[in-house]
């Protein structure tokens, strides 16, 4: 009899535990957000969320108001529409929101790094002395080599001007992800005299392998983190992590010439720290990603937009030549590339608003944020909200800020000039006649803003500088629709198109 009460007890226990888990008891109390735990136990609105983040989002905000609830996949979110809430969340302390929890599950899951304590600190330094600054001011110089390389390096061949056709995707990430990556990770040495043409051509013939690879691993990239892929695709994505571990080891970029101080610095203060060696080779192979994995994706569309509008076109390409021209440099028949420096790209107020609206059309990180404990939210219309401790708080910008109309007018419309006014500064925005601080946020923001932010804009506006100072440039058919997004990587960063569009290039000269 003992025994049975014993089993009895058990099963009711583990019943009760399983239907806990499941989100079985979970009720709203007091003074908390609509919840909506959907019909499916545990999963909720797993599904439909992966389906379409932003869909849902956007009938979860029409059901339920500014802030609520939701349980996805065993988890429970808050999502915060209210954009004037976003200085709250993103600066309350650690101890209370805490981005690290999430980021160091995805961190695991995607690229086998288990990050230490260290991690963030070594991070932070490295970057806001390399990403920043006179840092930056190299770095720029050394991707304006990296340019030269690859998509000038034969513009004083005596060529024809003949036109050359591409995918512009696959032309925009594929150049952009190469001149990063060679930047940051180190060139090849030159091996004995007269062997610099050698080195280089290594450069393209290596850069281009390894762009092939990559973009294997982020076509993977957000099933991979959501723990969704089949047996064969999961296969293949740890043979490409493997692939990256070894390509990028320690010991393989410790042979390159020029390596970045970012990367360099980083590698040497990890091993101060006891990382192991295999650790911090996973390690290299997550900077890359963090690095190149969203500022290809940003050129395409940034170019693609000032192809679709002309009037933007002329105008960027007009500051482009202005700025040439102060700088005392000219694009002509015989003549050398420009060279572009940090300084140039500082005085171009037209290029940068078009690449900020570019991202504020295109770019949809998910801000994510772990409730350690319970914390109060005051909304915008005064309403005092508590945040459960267990739950995650997300934010959703593309939605509640990017676009919306309240915010910016004709939020789908692409206007290069949106985000400066006439006499060059910033221009402010404002909902029910309150100033937003966030209007767009493309690269996070508060403890989590994205710390390449500043080295990523760089490199994206020297190359459509230099695209648009040297090639002449067109769509292959001009009548073509711009193309929807791949709405399997919302929350990842910068969309991808669901197809490419073609266009032509010849040099000016």
């Amino acid at each position: 009899m003992v025994l049975w009460v014993i089993f009895l007890c058990t099963l009711v226990s583990t019943l009760l535990g399983g239907l806990y888990v499941l989100g079985v008891f979970r009720r709203q109390r007091p003074n908390e957000p609509p919840l909506d735990k959907g019909t499916i136990p545990w999963l909720g609105y797993l599904l439909e969320f992966r389906k379409d983040s932003s869909e849902f989002l956007k009938r979860m905000q029409s059901k339920h108001g500014d802030v609520f609830t939701v349980l996805i996949g065993g988890y429970y979110f808050t999502f915060v529409m209210d954009p004037f809430c976003f200085g709250t969340i993103v600066k309350e302390s650690r101890s209370k929101l805490d981005f690290r929890t999430s980021a160091t599950q995805l961190v695991v899951q995607v690229f086998g790094y288990k990050p230490t304590e260290a991690t963030h600190s070594v991070v932070h330094v490295s970057s806001t002395k390399h990403l920043m600054g006179d840092g930056l001011s190299v770095l720029t110089q050394a991707t304006m080599e990296s340019f030269r390389k690859l998509l000038l390096f034969n513009l004083s061949s005596g060529e024809k001007r003949v036109w050359q056709e591409e995918n512009l995707f696959h032309y925009c990430y594929n150049i952009v992800f190469r001149a990063g990556y060679l930047a940051l990770y180190g060139t090849e040495p030159p091996r004995g005299a007269g062997s610099k043409e050698e080195a280089e051509e290594q450069d393209r013939l290596h850069s281009s392998q390894l762009f092939q690879e990559f973009r294997k691993y982020d076509r993977l990239f957000p099933r991979l983190a959501f723990a969704v892929l089949p047996p064969k695709d999961k296969r293949e994505a740890e043979r490409l992590k493997r692939h990256f571990w070894n390509m990028l080891s320690v010991k393989k970029v410790g042979q390159k010439d020029n390596i970045s101080g970012w990367i360099s610095d980083q590698e040497q203060l990890l091993a101060e720290n006891d990382v192991p060696e295999y650790m911090r080779d996973r390690f290299m192979f997550m900077l890359l990603w963090a690095s190149q994995g969203n500022t290809g994706p940003t050129a395409f569309w940034l170019l693609l937009y000032l192809l679709k509008h002309p009037e933007a076109l002329k105008a960027v390409r007009d500051e482009v030549d202005k700025v040439l021209r102060e700088s005392g440099q000219e694009v002509q028949a015989g003549s050398p590339p420009v060279t572009v420096t940090k300084d140039m790209l500082d005085q171009t107020p037209l290029l940068d608003s078009a690449l900020e609206e570019t991202l504020r059309l295109v770019a949809a990180p998910l801000l994510v944020r772990a409730v350690l404990e319970d914390t109060s939210l005051r909304t915008s219309s005064g309403a005092e909200l508590t945040l459960r401790r267990g739950d995650r708080v997300a934010l959703f910008p593309h939605i509640s800020v990017q676009m919306n109309p309240e915010i910016h007018e004709e939020p789908h419309k692409f206007k290069y000039d949106r985000f400066v006014n006439p006499d060059g500064t910033r221009k402010d925005f404002y909902r029910n006649g309150k100033k937003l601080k966030f209007v767009s946020m493309p690269w996070g923001a508060g403890v989590s803003t994205c710390p390449g932010r500043s080295f990523a804009t760089a490199e994206m506006k020297l190359f459509v500088f230099l695209m648009l100072s040297h090639f002449q440039l067109e769509l292959v058919d001009e009548e073509e629709e711009i193309p929807a997004i791949d709405i399997s990587r919302w929350g990842f960063g910068t969309m991808q198109p669901v197809r490419d569009v073609r266009f032509r290039y010849r040099p000016l000269f």
